[in-house]
Formats: structure tokens, C-alpha cells, sequence
């Protein structure tokens, strides 16, 4: 895969076609939305879905540590789909977590799906994570500056000579970069709706994840009337 470079805030940064960040200078590596153990949550509300989402989203991510080796993990929320998640893991995955934990710092950023501390899961908590001039936090703020965040699961729309395709993407302007989900069963939130459109008021860029490298195209300033709109604080399930 072909990592994509990006000087924000006066930091040279990479992102992955995988759908994660990287800080070469401070060897950092965070990636959003994990949602580990979603599929087993489904299966307690009745709705049967294959129950191997951990262990897919798990091997993607460790793959991206290897290639990376980096010293510092930072998951920007939401990594847990809800506060017993963590007593769900089987015993391959929570060993693969504790491991990572051995070879990096790993900080685990609060989200609306985890608001406390997993149980029993090695590394350490924070609200948000500071590095110099940049902050991760699950959900973006309005006021933001340098700011790396989630929740969202940004996606967008191309349409190419096959017809149109749909992709998570990351989004990005002089602000804040906006990562995209990195779990195996999240959904999207298209760049246009509201709720994103009000984050990026004179617009900015998109990098669209493709299976090799992403596809970058200007994300255009939303309409007046569109940011308006964006009351509606959104809560992915």
C-alpha cells in the first residue's frame, strides 16, 4: 500500500489506504471507530450476524502495527461497541490486545460507545490524547484547531466509468483531519449530510480509501442553508 503524506499543523503526516494515521516523527499510529465486538452485541438484540468482526477488524490493525512498528497506539474512541465489549473478547483477541499494549503505548481515546475504561484491557484512558500541537479526540468540536478525530465514519460518493462507488474516506482541512471507521461492521456518513458538512466550512479534501492508495479529490464548501441544518448531533449504532 501506497500512504498518502500530509503536512498539518506544520507535521508531516501519512495516511493509510487502511484507514489509519500515521506521525512519523513521534512514531504514532491511531486509527477510529474499532467498534470491537459489535457483531456480539447484534446477537444479543436478536440480529444474527456472522460473530467474527473482532478478529477481522484485529488482524487488519495488526498488520498496520507490523508494518509500522509504532511506539505510540492511540485509538480515538469508540474502540469498544459498548461497556461490556471488553468481557466479551475471546481469549485469541484479548490476548492480541495485550500484546500490543507490550511493544507500544497504547491510549485508549473515551467515545459515546465506551465513555469508561475497558475492563481488564491494558493501556491507559484519556478523554483526549495531546502530542504537541495536535489533539485526538473521538468527536470533533467546532472550535477545534489541530484536531484528529471520529465518530463520523465519513464516506463518499465517486462515480466512475464502472458506475458510482461508495468508500470510506478520510477528511481532511486546515483544522482537523477526520479519520474514518476502522471496524469491520461500521457503517458510513456521507460527506454531504449536515452533521460533517458544518465540521468543514469552506470545504477542504477528501481521500477516498482505495486497496492500494487513496484517491484525493476537494471536498467544496457546503451550502449555507446545509450547515444550518446541522443541529442533529449523530450517534452510530
Amino acid at each position: 500500500m501506497t500512504a498518502s503524506p500530509l503536512l498539518f499543523h506544520g507535521e508531516q503526516l501519512l495516511l493509510d489506504p487502511a484507514g489509519a494515521l500515521i506521525w512519523p516523527r513521534l512514531s504514532l499510529l491511531a486509527v477510529a471507530d474499532l467498534h470491537l465486538e459489535k457483531g456480539s452485541a447484534c446477537a444479543r438484540r436478536g440480529n444474527l450476524v456472522p460473530p467474527w468482526d473482532t478478529r477481522v477488524t484485529l488482524e487488519r490493525f495488526i498488520q498496520l502495527v507490523r508494518a509500522y512498528r509504532p511506539a505510540i497506539i492511540v485509538a480515538v474512541g469508540d474502540s469498544f461497541h459498548d461497556a461490556e465489549a471488553a468481557d466479551r473478547l475471546g481469549q485469541a483477541e484479548a490476548l492480541a490486545l495485550a500484546e500490543l499494549a507490550q511493544g507500544a503505548r497504547v491510549v485508549w481515546v473515551c467515545g459515546n460507545h465506551d465513555p469508561a475504561p475497558p475492563n481488564g484491557i491494558a493501556g491507559e484512558c484519556a478523554a483526549a490524547f495531546q502530542a504537541g500541537s495536535l489533539v485526538f479526540r473521538h468527536q470533533a468540536q467546532l472550535t477545534g484547531q489541530g484536531e484528529i478525530s471520529g465518530h463520523f465514519h465519513p464516506k463518499a460518493r465517486v462515480a466512475t466509468r464502472a458506475g458510482e462507488i461508495v468508500r470510506p474516506c478520510f477528511l481532511a482541512d486546515s483544522r482537523r483531519i477526520m479519520l474514518p471507521s476502522f471496524g469491520a461492521y461500521t457503517g458510513g456518513l456521507d460527506i454531504r449530510n449536515p452533521a460533517i458538512a458544518e465540521l468543514f466550512p469552506e470545504g477542504g479534501d477528501a481521500f477516498l480509501l482505495g486497496r492500494e492508495k487513496l484517491f484525493r479529490f476537494a471536498l467544496p464548501a457546503p451550502r449555507p442553508a446545509a450547515v444550518a441544518a446541522a443541529a442533529v448531533v449523530h450517534r452510530f449504532a
